[in-house]
């Protein structure tokens, strides 16, 4: 079955697209949504960043420009269109929020398309845990002021960052209520790597302050063999 992948940039999407791919699903399509400021809808980073992962994991984006008041309307607009090129089902990265969860089988639904959530009813360690283990590399690019400062932008997410979060009280492991998103560089479903060259952090206040990551320059380069990092 081919299937489009709700497209973040982040670990949980892109987790849910690997373990979707393992179960044998086909990824022609990711799917994204972007700000009418050419940024990322919840991370918040420039669109260009997610058209350069789909170009080093050689899956076309497909990317849409909305608001949330938009959002859902133009999100049924483009499954209808993939529904009508063989796309049969949308994968997404939820763990464990039932809104989250409720709001993609209503609307997957009334598209009649089928919603493959291969995270969901997984802790959130293992979530984490499983990104880690599998080879996946990301960075931390956006988190609540209120709970994190600004020495987090940039942190590796590794089995150090889980132990980390472990330690903070009312912060979910993997964020999924916002308190940070991340933005995956590298991966055992990315054929190159992103390279990031500079970068820097901005304090931002939308719904809530936070502070950004914002990746000025980077580069899609060639993955190296083991021994070839080793040497």
């Amino acid at each position: 079955m081919q299937v489009a992948v709700s497209w973040s940039g982040g670990k949980d999407s892109c987790l849910a697209c690997y373990k979707a791919m393992l179960k044998g699903f086909e990824v022609p399509y990711l799917l994204n949504f972007v700000s009418e400021e050419g940024r990322s809808m919840s991370h918040g980073l420039n669109s260009e960043l997610m058209v350069a992962q789909s170009r080093a994991m050689g899956i076309p984006l497909i990317q849409r420009e909305v608001t949330w008041d938009t959002y859902e309307e133009k999100f049924k607009a483009a499954m209808r269109e993939l529904k009508q090129i063989g796309v049969e089902g949308a994968v997404f990265g939820d763990i464990d929020i039932q809104e989250h969860k409720d709001w993609v089988d209503r609307v997957c639904s009334e598209v009649g398309i089928m919603p493959v959530e291969p995270l969901w009813g997984l802790s959130s360690e293992q979530v984490l845990s499983d990104f880690i283990n599998e080879g996946f590399q990301a960075i931390v690019v956006n988190v609540k002021a209120d709970l994190f400062g600004e020495g987090w932008l940039g942190r590796r997410v590794d089995h150090e960052f889980l132990e980390d979060l472990q330690s903070k009280v009312d912060v979910h492991i993997c964020g999924e209520r916002g308190e940070y998103h991340t933005f995956v560089i590298d991966g055992p479903i990315f054929k190159k790597r992103i390279r990031i060259l500079d970068s820097k952090k901005v304090l931002r206040e939308d719904y809530w302050k936070f502070w950004l990551l914002d990746i000025l320059r980077y580069e899609i380069e060639e993955k190296q063999c083991p021994q070839e990092e080793e040497e």
